[in-house]
């Protein structure tokens, strides 16, 4: 069940990246960030106040939000500073990359996973997840040479530092939550909340230095439908994504390569809607992407 979960989560985590490459395009990285977190933490509101006040009712429902201690608050607030950081990085790359470019290299996210998950964790990967985690990271290099050709140099871009920074605090996120939602046992409405709620502070103290006191960035901010898209898709992809790590039999290298079948709807769908170039040449690492991906869930 696990693994269903997890495909459920890429789908979403798909239509998040579309959604949010189209909230940056010519925006203001910091209020888009900040509108997105706070969509998602006004659409898990209701739950929290419902655990409040009728908390045998949302325990029916399954989204009651508990009570937990201060040291876990604490454990929470860290994870919200690593993604505050993550999202930062990678939201000034999407809006000065292509789309089809920034996704295959997140899309390295689960090879950082999967040395996380075999030291920290102790799981053992077969030869068959090897060579899918080496087909993943060859691919990634593939995209690099096909973005030379759209004037994207890699080792001279710093955009391409700032995403490549950006996947690896994503993949140190992924494997502190295994340690969050199994070792804590927090379920996961009572980390999406008071993460979102950590997040959005940070935010607001980095903007305040940052946006707030800059009348000219004010108005170069404009409003999107996609901004609160974001938001909403982001936290039903991390619900699925949750769920699945309650499994004790989950295992987070795995989990973190299915979600990279996201990869789908940003590199296809995504090359058509936002018209960028070299979208044929960008299938043939996409393909062994894919075949990665597919070879660790066949093993």
């Amino acid at each position: 069940m696990w693994m269903y979960l997890g495909l459920l989560s890429a789908v979403f985590l798909g239509l998040h990246n579309l959604c949010k490459k189209h909230a940056v395009q010519g925006n203001e990285v910091f209020p888009v960030l900040l509108g997105t977190i706070t969509s998602g933490f006004l659409l898990i509101l209701p739950f929290y106040l419902g655990s409040q006040y009728d908390p045998e009712y949302m325990k029916s429902l399954g989204f009651y939000i508990e009570d937990i201690p201060l040291k876990k608050h604490g454990f929470i607030f860290i994870k919200s500073g690593i993604m505050a950081a993550s999202w930062v990085l990678a939201y000034q790359a999407l809006k000065h990359l292509p789309i089809t470019i920034v996704t295959p290299i997140r899309s390295a996210g689960p090879f950082f996973t999967f040395i996380g998950a075999i030291f920290i964790y102790q799981e053992r990967p077969n030869l068959l997840q090897w060579i899918g985690f080496f087909l993943i990271i060859g691919s990634v290099i593939l995209y690099s040479k096909i973005g030379k050709k759209e004037g994207i140099v890699f080792t001279r871009n710093k955009w391409i530092f700032a995403i490549i920074a950006a996947t690896f605090l994503g993949a140190s996120s992924g494997l502190y939550d295994k340690f969050l939602i199994q070792n804590l046992t927090l379920n996961p409405q009572t980390l999406q909340f008071w993460f979102c709620f950590y997040t959005v502070l940070i935010l607001l103290i980095i903007m305040s230095f940052t946006w707030f006191s800059k009348p000219e960035k004010r108005k170069a901010f404009k409003w999107r439908w996609s901004i609160p898209a974001v938001g909403v898709l982001l936290q039903t992809a991390d619900y699925f994504y949750f769920k699945a790590l309650q499994d004790p039999e989950a295992l987070i290298m795995l989990l973190s390569a299915i979600k990279r079948s996201q990869i789908i709807i940003a590199v296809v769908i995504g090359g058509l809607i936002f018209k960028e170039q070299n979208k044929r040449k960008k299938l043939v690492p996409l393909a062994g992407i894919m075949l990665g991906v597919f070879l660790i869930l066949y093993s």
